[in-house]
Parts: C-alpha cells; structure tokens; sequence
C-alpha cells in the first residue's frame, strides 16, 4: 500500500509539475522529487520483501495493509508539509514578505 499510495501522489505530482512547467511558481519540483524518491524507496523494500516471503508477499493480512496505508498517508503528508515549508521560505510570489512588511508599517 505504502509503495501504491506514494506512486499515485508522484504522478499527481509530476502531471501538475508538468502543466505548470515553464514557470513553476510554486517549486512542484521538490515535491516531484520526494515523492518519486519515497516511491523507489518502498520499490526496494517491496523487492527484498518478496524475495523473502515469495507467493506470501501477495496476501497481507489486513492489519499490515491498515497499517502500511497509513504510512503511506503520513509519507505524503510530511512531504506536503515539507514542501509547503519550503515554499514558506523561498516566498517565491512575495506574499509571506508583503505581509510581514504590512504589519511592520502599522
């Protein structure tokens, strides 16, 4: 689940990249790279848990399924806050640094 849920939010991810390419505002990017990141990482541990378990790997019990959709959800979760940290940061529209200031002029 974990590996499913991370690849669905990196394809999301990289056609909004896409569509917004030429000027990413937004820096789509980072989190295009987190997700397909995380993504190739549960690629690993699905391989090396089917070479484990072999014709097991495909019948999870359900608790391990919850659970691993969990963890799923909080990996994409902590990449959007990641990202929205950054984006926080970087203030690429100027809108953190407007408001700052606004309140500073008061």
């Amino acid at each position: 689940m974990t590996l499913l849920i991370t690849i669905f939010a990196a394809v999301i991810c990289t056609i909004l990249w896409y569509t917004k390419a030429p000027k990413n505002e937004m820096k789509l990017h980072i989190l295009c790279f987190m997700y397909w990141g995380a993504s190739i990482m549960w690629l690993v541990d699905a391989i090396y848990e089917f070479a484990e378990l072999h014709a097991d790997y495909f019948q999870p019990a359900p608790a391990d399924m919850l659970n691993d959709a969990f963890l799923g959800l909080s990996v994409v979760a902590l990449g959007l806050i990641i990202w929205l940290i950054v984006l926080l940061i970087k203030d690429p529209k100027g809108v953190v640094r407007a408001a700052l200031t606004k309140q500073t002029n008061k």
